[in-house]
């Protein structure tokens, strides 16, 4: 019996990957079988061996089209997609390389929505009813998005076509955006959203000086790094950050980390402002030893948390110190002198820590589409209402639709991950799509490890267990980890495994790009070699090794 969501008996194992109306039964061919068993040398293979629900004799993948119709018995299937790169093939075949090799040989099978559920039995004939609009085929459009080498009008054939699966068609949707506005981006943003940005303005880390040093806060200090020749610093997008290595103490290896930059995207100068933490060794060396004329080691403003330059309605929520990155978004709208209607909302204990009230009371008065709500979560008993803050505790969902956002705006979030947690569903509530929501984290992102983990990891990062290793240094800027590379590992990845690392991987191979992030200093070899590079200034960390010490985004 084949159901809207899978076929009884024989449902998905991993519904983060797989599952769903829209990838209700894998079919893989029989041809496929007999290509693979003379490719690998393997004569063990056998029906049901790649995951598929129907094997089949016939429906190529390049000949069935996206958006076919097929009845067999009593049910009515549509095409959907290709298969996704998943380890678990690979992992079911012994064959590490499988998720790969699907790709570059063109075999990748496809997934079916089921149209009208019924039972089906081996044997019976597969009947075409109707060829999908565009006849764009299952391997064409798994190629568009896997190998580099597509046209925007292959892209834009995809997006034609009303069957294809959401996500393939947010992949198409951000393929087109990449090439409409991110000409000077690498790599392929229809993968990963890591490589959407443009690539970095140096390799490695360069010496800045320390021009200004100014208390914002009780608690909030920023620093201005200028160029120690004079010359201009390129500039960066607004919500970027910097990541810094500083030596503190004395001690032989620099601890990293990273800092919004919090100032006018068009300054010359690069301004971050840093929370003195209680155990911060960083933040206290830079609250207390850092003066105008010292040098700091700085890699170039990276991150994809940017805010493009549009017209459109802008939501720019914060809480705490996570006013940074979104308070140079305010500074790009204001310099630019629009009438972008812009919503602001941040969250600080009190008044006096409250980092950058009076700059963004100036900067909202420049733009007359702006609206301002502060809230306090614990008021001075000098601090007034109405004039340092509009409201006492913390925003609402109640609250949040009150600021009636338009459909239209894209919102920006930056704070605690709760606070973020709750903005994010109390827009989502108000009307806005959950596409237009945007948050960033201070540190490592949530791990992404599908069908593998029963549950978030809670141990914090630390050494491996084992012999340690004797080759380059390997840095994690996020987990603020650094260690020797141990030539018993695999991967790069497989070293952040060992050590809690927070990561993200679906293929393992170098075809997905899920593991892709910021290389912000050093080399790497790989081992497979990518289907398709990742973007200028990123890496695979799924399968390379590095030649060199290396400071990893993670």
């Amino acid at each position: 019996m084949v159901r809207h969501l899978n076929i009884d008996g024989d449902g998905q194992g991993d519904l983060e990957g797989h599952g769903g109306e829209e990838r209700a039964v894998l079919v893989y061919q029989t041809d496929s079988y007999r290509f693979w068993s003379e490719r690998l040398g393997r004569d063990d293979l056998e029906p049901g061996n790649f995951g598929e629900n129907f094997t089949v004799d016939g429906l190529a993948d390049d000949e069935v089209c996206i958006g076919d119709r097929y009845r067999v018995g009593e049910a009515l299937f549509e095409v959907t997609q290709p298969r996704v790169t998943c380890y678990r093939v690979g992992l079911r075949l012994g064959e590490p390389r499988m998720a790969a090799l699907l790709v570059a040989e063109h075999r990748p099978g496809f997934y079916l929505r089921v149209v009208q559920e019924g039972r089906v039995r081996a044997g019976e004939e597969i009947v075409k009813v109707s060829t999908g609009p565009e006849a764009m085929t299952v391997a064409e459009i798994d190629a568009v998005l896997y190998l580099p080498g597509h046209t925007m009008d292959q892209v834009e054939k995809a997006l034609r076509i009303p069957a294809l699966s959401p996500g393939w068609q947010s992949s198409m949707a951000a393929l087109r955006e990449e090439a409409t506005h991110g000409a000077a981006a690498t790599g392929s943003a229809g993968l990963t959203t890591a490589a959407t940005g443009p690539p970095p303005a140096w390799g490695g880390f360069r010496a800045l000086s320390v021009a200004s040093v100014e208390a914002e806060s009780s608690e909030v200090v920023s620093l201005s790094l200028a160029s120690p020749d004079g010359e201009d610093l390129p500039g960066p997008l607004p919500g970027q950050y910097l990541t810094l290595k500083v030596r503190v103490g004395g001690e032989d290896s620099p601890l990293i980390r990273n800092y919004s930059l919090s100032g006018d995207p068009g300054a010359d100068r690069y301004r971050i402002s840093v929370k003195h933490e209680p155990h911060g060794r960083v933040s206290h060396h830079l609250h207390t030893r850092v003066r105008v004329g010292d040098e700091l080691d700085v890699a170039a403003p990276r991150g994809t948390f940017t805010l493009p330059d549009a017209d459109t309605p802008v939501v720019l929520m914060s809480a705490g110190v996570g006013v940074t990155p979104v308070l140079a978004m305010l500074h790009a709208v204001a310099a630019r002198g629009r009438e972008r209607p812009v919503q602001w909302l941040h969250v600080a204990r009190s008044r006096a820590e409250h980092a950058f009230a009076a700059e963004v009371a100036e900067l909202i008065e420049r733009l007359p589409n702006a609206e301002s709500t502060v809230y306090y979560s614990r008021p001075g008993q000098d601090d007034m209402p109405g004039v340092d803050y509009t409201a006492a505790g913390r925003p609402t969902a109640r609250q949040v639709a009150g600021l009636d956002p338009p459909a239209q705006a894209d919102a920006y979030l930056c704070g605690p991950v709760a606070f973020m947690e709750e903005m994010t569903k109390a827009l989502v509530e108000a009307g806005l799509a959950r596409s237009r929501v945007h948050i960033e984290n201070f540190g490592s992102g949530p791990s992404l490890t599908p069908g593998i983990k029963g549950g978030p990891r809670t141990a914090a990062p630390h050494q491996p267990p084992g012999r340690p290793g004797t080759g380059p240094m390997v840095s994690f800027a996020r987990a603020g980890l650094a260690l020797p590379w141990n030539e018993e590992r695999e991967s790069l990845l497989e070293l952040a495994e060992a050590c809690d690392v927070p990561v993200r991987w679906s293929c393992r191979t170098g075809v997905c790009h899920t593991c892709e992030l910021a290389l912000l200093s050093g080399t790497v070899d790989y081992d497979p070699s990518p289907v398709e590079p990742p973007a200028d200034g990123n890496i695979l960390i799924c399968c390379s090794k590095p030649t060199e010490d290396v400071v990893l985004d993670a």
